[in-house]
Parts: C-alpha cells; structure tokens; sequence
C-alpha cells in the first residue's frame, strides 16, 4: 500500500515562508494554496501544507507550539548525494535559515541541518543506497 505524507507546519508569515521554500527549489499545488495555506511538493507522496499559525490552530487540539524556543519535531528531506545536502543546506542558510548542528558524517549517511524562518528543525540527508536496501548494520559490517 503506498500512501502520502502531508505535513502540516504553523508560519507566522506565509508569504516569507513560501518564498523561503521556493529558494530551496521546491514547488507548490496552487489547488491546495490560499491566503491562508501553502501546499508545497516534496515528492509525488509527500507534502507540506505551511499554514499560518491561526489557521493551524483550527485543527489542533493543544497550544501551538513555539518553534523558535521548542522543538516539536524534525523534518529531514533526502538528497540524491552529499554534494546536494551541502547545496540545499547553503541555500537554506542563504534564504534565511539558521544553522542547527554542524554536518554529521555517519560514512553511510550524511546530513545538515537548519532552523526555518519559523525555527523548524529541518534535516537534509542522503543514505547509501546499499544501506538504505541492506540497513546501516550490515552495511557497517561489509565495509569493515
């Protein structure tokens, strides 16, 4: 069963929050776009509704939390090699992004990470491929 992802994001500037996101290279659904939400397309299964904080709040049950001083989650995005986690981290940090870790080399992964305009926790990463099939352990154990 394959099934998709809509991750929901509270923003406190949605026209500042789009505009970062289309610097990184991502698109947007304009059927699922309005004054008040952006449908943006990570993947043909995967999405990110940016969503200004009130309107969030309309389908929460809990206070929204404050992303700048709180984190609530992570959100990693895959990269086809290092060289485009680099790529998409500096242009992160060059749309407005603040750095979160330094790089972390695991040898079979690679990632960045940064804080959005609203201080979400964003990953980039890029695994493998012989680790993604076979997992980090047994890729471990082969190279050793």
């Amino acid at each position: 069963m394959s099934r998709l992802l809509f991750l929901n994001l509270p923003v406190a500037d949605l026209a500042a929050s789009r505009a970062f996101f289309a610097a990184l290279g991502f698109d947007f659904d304009e059927k699922f776009c309005d004054e008040g939400a952006a449908c943006m397309v990570v993947s043909e299964q995967a999405y990110v509704m940016l969503l200004q904080r009130d309107r969030f709040a309309e389908f929460v049950t809990r206070p929204v939390a404050d992303p700048a001083a709180e984190t609530a989650l992570t959100a990693c995005v895959s990269a086809a090699d290092r060289a485009e986690v680099d790529s998409l981290a500096a242009a992160a940090l060059a749309a407005g992004a603040s750095p979160a870790k330094d790089p972390q080399d695991y040898g079979f992964m690679y990632q960045r990470s940064f804080h959005d305009l609203d201080g979400h926790l964003w990953e980039v990463a890029w695994m493998d491929p012989v680790a993604v099939e076979k997992g980090p352990a047994e890729f471990a154990a082969e190279a050793s």
